[in-house]
């Protein structure tokens, strides 16, 4: 039989195995589907895998794990936030390198004759003090209650700057900024006070500059002497002397802590003006000084003010009107004052206390009676040295100097210029002259009695202040005359060349009324009023000296014995009888203006010229107070405290007296050439009497 040929494919054998139910028994598989059938299945993606997984448990750290993270977020860009604020209100200031430390405006400290301070004028109001000069407690006070930490921090307290943000936020506004001293400092040194947040970043930049260029002695000490103690103080110094009337240097413990307590609020609790308030405070400080361990809780205890009694603080004087005239000259004797300077003045210090509580005395006891409710004296050495200035009764209540600035009629004591007027033209104390009345063009001038005396002597008339006969010689000497003998013995106010100047109605401050009436206790010569001495640096630089200076002779000799013969006679049977004291010589004038609104005195020894006046500022009458009644009470009382220590002495001139001239001539200006007539041409011309 034959072979059948080859397959192609590779010869196909059978083994066991490979035979039906031959072999191992095997699990046949089901035939696949057709892939149209049955399409194999997408791959799932990751959203779909991420939405199957099982949700996790929220355990603690999976929650802290996500809190550090966004914590981390958040801290990024509020650092961004903050670091973009802080950078816009620093670019509002000028460059780094152009800040400084601006000068502490220039002190001048006003003292008396004798040295005692009257009062810190300037912008501060008192001079800067070392701080090693100042009593241990008294930076230590101020750091208990302002800045504990002041000696660890850099300028800025962030625990306090975040409570005092919370703070304000729960309140709504700004009250508080938990500043340090040297943010304080910066602030008081460069910035407004405003209360914002951008003035806050600004003061936290310039406080951390600070930090970076003072020692914190130095910070502490620039704090002490710059910040605002109330009262218009600036620095310790000017409100220690404001308040206790003392150095710094001298401050107790208690006093201190009342000017640490102050720092919170110093309108709301300046011990002259709120005591109670200062009192409660200044415990705290004292208890905060404790619990850091400057003073034991016993000296605290010991130092408490007592809140049943008042804080005894100083009582602002008359001296303060002083203070303020010489401030007011110190443009005319330096111009700009660029430094610390004292100024010595020539005001006695217990004659000012005395003139002050006179004046304070006279009105307590009857100015509501008499209806009057100021006063003011000046007094000054024949060579025009000022010794004391009342310019009020109250000077917290009113600064108006009533001595120095005020203008008033001076009434009858304007009729020494008259009389001087009359014997440089030939007239004698004992020139016989007429009290009677008279018309001149329309003006009928009468006596305040209303009385008249007809013929008496020259100085009869002046003693018993005639209004006529004043009047008299002013119409027949000229009124310019009469003025320009004013104005030659150093009145600077106007005068109207009015024959009613005779009277008085001319209005005259008075300093220089009671500067007017000096030659006639020199002797003659023209005074020009001065109260500074000299102005030197505090380390003896002298700037100014005072040079004794005037017009010269302004009267001569023999009219200075005449007019003293007169004037002593107005005081010793006059209106100014009640000035008289011990043996002394004296002279002087009453005056009073029209329905007793200024009451008025000037007098005077060969050793102190004084002038007192009493009214209203209103210019109300008073209650018929003249200028012989409580003016020259209190004069008498003045010059008698004056005058204790000095041996008695003469007025220039003698007391002789003069021999009546048969016809007394005058001189009345008449188209540049002097008339003279007789005393009988005078009543029977002009008056037709």
């Amino acid at each position: 039989m034959a072979k059948r040929p080859a397959s192609k494919n590779a010869d196909m054998r059978l083994t066991q195995k490979d035979r039906v139910g031959g072999g191992k028994k095997t699990t046949k598989k089901p035939a696949a589907k057709s892939a149209r059938a049955n399409p194999p299945k997408p791959k799932m993606t990751a959203r779909k895998s991420r939405a199957q997984k099982k949700p996790q448990n929220f355990t603690f750290w999976w929650l802290f794990k996500k809190l550090f993270y966004w914590g981390v977020v958040l801290g990024v860009w509020a650092t961004i936030a903050v670091s973009g604020i802080v950078i816009y209100y620093g670019m509002q200031l000028p460059s780094s390198d152009t800040w400084a430390v601006p000068d502490r405006p220039a002190n001048i400290r006003i003292v008396a004759a004798d040295g005692r301070l009257i009062s810190n004028r300037g912008k501060m109001g008192g001079e800067a003090v070392a701080i090693y000069e100042l009593p241990h407690y008294v930076p230590n006070a101020v750091l208990a209650i302002e800045d504990r930490r002041f000696y660890d921090h850099f300028g800025i307290d962030p625990i306090g700057i975040a409570r005092a943000f919370v703070n304000n936020v729960v309140s709504g506004r700004i009250t508080g900024g938990g500043s340090t001293i040297t943010q304080q400092l910066a602030k008081n040194l460069f910035l407004t006070p405003d209360q914002n947040y951008g003035r806050k970043i600004q003061e936290v930049l310039l406080a951390v500059w600070l930090e970076q260029n003072y020692s914190k002695t130095e910070l502490l000490e620039l704090y002490l002497n710059r910040v605002y103690f109330g009262a218009g103080t600036y620095g310790i110094e000017a409100a220690t002397q404001r308040y206790f009337g003392k150095s710094a240097r001298n401050l107790s413990l208690g006093e201190a802590a009342i000017l640490a307590g102050v720092l919170k609020a110093p309108s709301r609790l300046a011990p002259n003006s709120n005591p109670e308030g200062a009192a409660e405070r200044a415990r705290l400080v004292l208890n905060a000084m404790a619990e850091e361990g400057f003073i034991s809780a016993k000296e605290a205890q010991a130092a408490a003010i007592d809140p049943n009694k008042r804080i005894r603080t100083r009582i602002t004087g008359t001296e303060y009107y002083v203070a303020d005239w010489v401030e007011a000259l110190m443009d005319s004797y330096l111009g700009v004052v660029e430094e610390d300077v004292i100024v010595r003045t020539t005001i006695d210090w217990e004659l000012q206390k005395e003139a002050e509580f006179l004046i304070k005395e006279i009105i307590r006891e009857n100015g509501e009676e008499r209806e009057f409710s100021q006063g003011a004296l000046v007094a000054m050495l024949p060579d025009g040295a000022v010794q004391a200035v009342v310019g009020g009764t109250d000077y917290t209540k009113s600064q108006y100097n009533r001595a120095i600035t005020a203008k008033r009629q001076t009434g009858s004591a304007f009729k020494p210029f008259v009389y001087l007027t009359a014997l440089e033209n030939g007239y004698t104390p004992n020139t016989m002259v007429d009290d009677s009345p008279f018309t001149y063009k329309g003006w009928a001038p009468e006596n305040a009695s209303g009385n008249f005396k007809g013929r008496m002597e020259l100085r009869d008339a002046l003693a018993r202040s005639s209004n006529l006969v004043a009047a008299k010689l002013t119409i027949e000497l000229g009124p310019q005359n009469v003025a320009n003998t004013a104005y030659r013995l150093g009145i600077s106010s106007n005068i109207k060349p009015l024959p009613s100047i005779a009277l008085g109605t001319s209005e005259i401050s008075l300093l220089e009324l009671t500067a007017a009436y000096a030659p006639f206790s020199n002797g003659g010569q023209g005074i020009i009023a001065h109260v500074i001495s000299s102005i030197e640096t505090p380390d003896g630089r002298v700037l100014y000296s005072h040079i004794p200076s005037g017009p010269g002779q302004v009267v001569t000799p023999d009219a200075v014995g005449k007019m003293n013969d007169m004037l002593s006679r107005a005081i010793e049977v006059g209106t100014g009888r009640k000035a008289a004291f011990g043996n002394w010589p004296l002279g002087g004038k009453t005056g009073t203006s029209q329905n007793y609104r200024d009451a008025v005195f000037v007098g005077y020894s060969a050793r102190l010229i004084a002038g007192v006046w009493l009214g209203n500022d209103d210019g109300s009458p008073t209650k018929r107070v003249g200028g012989g009644s409580f003016p020259v009470e209190v004069w008498r009382e003045f010059m008698k405290k004056a005058h204790s220590d000095w041996g008695v002495a003469q007025l220039p001139g003698g007391d002789g007296r003069f021999d009546q001239a048969p016809a007394a001539p005058i001189s009345q200006q008449a188209q540049g050439e002097p008339q003279r007539r007789s005393i009988g041409d005078l009543i029977s011309n002009l008056f037709g009497r």
